[in-house]
């Protein structure tokens, strides 16, 4: 493997629903011509895996990926380090047992002063606030969250979701 640290590239809002699609051939090739080595994506989720000189800038990635493709997205940049040390956080990993109802939402800097939502109002959903991320157990599924989106709104950071499968094919990557 070419020399390097491993580094995720979380995008924001792509291929959700007929909006940004972006292919992950597209997104590998521009990682790839800035300059990163083994890039890998993971299904169509806007997750790529791959090894740096240095560490990379949100910034860079996201300028790069609008200039070939056309399409703005918001990007988190995490160091593999930084997210495992995310998932492995996960105060709710246990009552996590379907990865496809249950979120790790990322946050491009630390969470402070963030006031999670009433649990009662929630039930039977679990919601949890990290420093580095949301963790989201809706065992109702996604679609039948009933965290309000003026939560999301009151967040004035970057912020990407994961399912757990996704997530743990990153982890795969990083591990690989």
């Amino acid at each position: 493997m070419p020399a390097g640290s491993k580094y995720v590239a979380l995008f924001r809002g792509i291929n959700v629903g007929t909006a940004k699609q972006l292919s992950m051939a597209e997104l590998t090739q521009v990682l790839g011509e800035l300059g990163f080595h083994s890039v890998s994506t993971v299904l169509r989720s806007g997750s790529a895996v791959f090894s740096a000189d240095s560490r990379p800038t949100a910034s860079s990635i996201e300028t790069a990926v609008e200039k070939a493709s056309g399409i703005h997205s918001d990007v988190i940049v995490l160091s593999a380090a930084e997210f495992m040390e995310i998932v492995d956080a996960n105060p709710l990993i246990e009552a996590m047992t379907d990865g496809s109802k249950s979120f790790i939402t990322f946050v491009d800097g630390p969470l402070t002063n963030i006031e999670s939502p009433d649990a009662d109002a929630l039930s039977p959903e679990l919601i949890a606030i990290g420093t580095r991320a949301i963790y989201q157990w809706m065992p109702e599924g996604s679609l039948q969250t009933k965290v309000p989106k003026s939560f999301w709104k009151s967040i004035r950071a970057t912020l990407t979701a994961r399912n757990l499968n996704t997530v743990k094919k990153v982890q795969a990557l990083l591990e690989g």
